[in-house]
């Protein structure tokens, strides 16, 4: 196998598939990446770490044609301190890879390309397309709440629901929980007779990271979205990358969510982040022997008071609100509530509590008030949905 590559192209193409890279493994292939050329000019990358997988079509020039495997750490290190504007890479019948650029030239081992692990199909016949930005900006609302290393496999990761005309996201662990809803131009791509869009899946935690830096969050940019039984592909532009699915069904999280809370009280939603950011000086301290503390949060009257104590000191702030209901005194792990609030897309925030031992609910405003109206969400004319909860922790006397 003989290709040439502009080394800041094939540079630039292999940083997504280091995504798909095993590194701890007793397999020598998937530490690798799949190089396949043919005449004339046609050169696909593949890496596959058994769970998700990259594949991309780089623009090469080729030689002599060839499938080998090449050790993808020791490939993109190789390229990094190479000069020159050309790379010419080389496998000859011993197994020997040879990478030259301009006087230089450096020898690593390769694998002959039948022995990478056999990928799943990535072409389905129940298929659609989405836009970019809508499924970033949906992941980095729900993101935080996935779980990690749960007992519970289908809580390690994230349950998309897509309809016609809609993308609800879900992420659920023991302590919190994220629902947004949205609803957006899906564009059809069955080919099974399927007239309409209904797929539920769980896609797992590290795939959602990484598809998280893959696609951009640009309002013109689309992807299409392969579904099989076990696995789900993504196509961004050249890029495709695949993952497997998590089996099981997702927990009932509308079940788990309540709706008749006792306290409402409306805040300004970057005076509780900064209060809460200045809490975090306190709650997150790392000083040894230490076990981390929680924010207190005291509802009386208009006010909100805000405080926190740790062997590292101590915070109290003050913040105006709108209340209706009980006074109220409740305490939370101030990190998961700084990035349940964040998550909102609004000014202001809702918070509904009912006692100091259940949940509380946090929207945006505009997202409480339609969830509440009725008619609206009998008729569907409710555009958005977002909605977090969050366990608060018990209080020592």
């Amino acid at each position: 196998m003989k290709i040439i590559f502009n080394r800041s192209a094939i540079s630039t193409a292999v940083a997504p598939l280091m995504c798909a890279v095993s590194g701890k493994s007793t397999l020598s292939t998937i530490e690798g990446i799949l190089i396949e050329a043919k005449i004339p000019d046609t050169c696909i990358m593949t890496t596959f770490d058994l769970e998700k997988g990259v594949r991309i079509t780089v623009e090469a020039k080729v030689l002599e044609e060839g499938s080998y495997i090449i050790n993808a750490q020791k490939f993109v290190q190789t390229l990094r301190v190479m000069e020159g504007e050309e790379v010419t890479l080389t496998v000859d019948q011993k197994l020997v890879a040879c990478i030259f650029s301009g006087r230089s030239s450096h020898k690593m081992s390769a694998l002959v390309g039948s022995d990478f692990p056999n990928i799943p199909e990535l072409v389905s016949d129940r298929s659609f397309m989405i836009g970019q930005a809508v499924v970033k900006k949906m992941m980095n609302q729900v993101s935080f709440a996935m779980g990690v290393n749960d007992q519970r496999a289908v809580l390690n990761g994230t349950f998309w629901k897509i309809t016609d005309d809609s993308l609800m996201m879900v992420a659920c662990d023991s302590f919190k929980l994220a629902k947004c809803r949205k609803k957006t131009d899906l564009v059809n791509k069955n080919t099974n007779g399927n007239e309409h869009l209904e797929y539920k899946f769980i896609v797992p935690i590290k795939t959602m990271n990484e598809l998280n830096r893959l696609i951009c969050d640009d309002e013109e940019a689309m992807m299409q979205i392969y579904v099989t039984r076990k696995h789900i592909v993504f196509l961004i532009g050249e890029l495709t990358f695949f993952s497997r699915l998590v089996d099981g069904e997702y927990i009932d999280y509308d079940r788990i969510i309540m709706n008749s809370h006792r306290i409402t009280v409306k805040v300004d939603k970057r005076e509780l982040v900064s209060a809460l950011e200045r809490a975090a000086l306190v709650t997150e301290e790392k000083i040894a022997g230490s076990v981390r503390s929680h924010v207190k949060l005291e509802v009386a009257k208009d006010l909100m008071k805000i405080s926190a104590v740790s062997s590292a000191g101590s915070t109290y702030d003050e913040l105006f609100i709108e209340h209706v209901g009980d006074d109220l005194v409740i305490a939370f792990n101030n990190r998961y509530l700084i990035d349940s609030i964040k998550a909102c897309n609004d000014e202001s925030v809702i918070l509904s509590m009912s006692s100091p031992l259940t949940s509380m609910n946090i929207e945006p405003v505009e997202s409480h008030h339609n969830r509440k109206d009725a008619k609206k969400v009998l008729m569907g004319e409710v555009e958005e949905e977002e909605i977090f909860m969050l366990l608060p922790v018990r209080m020592k006397e």
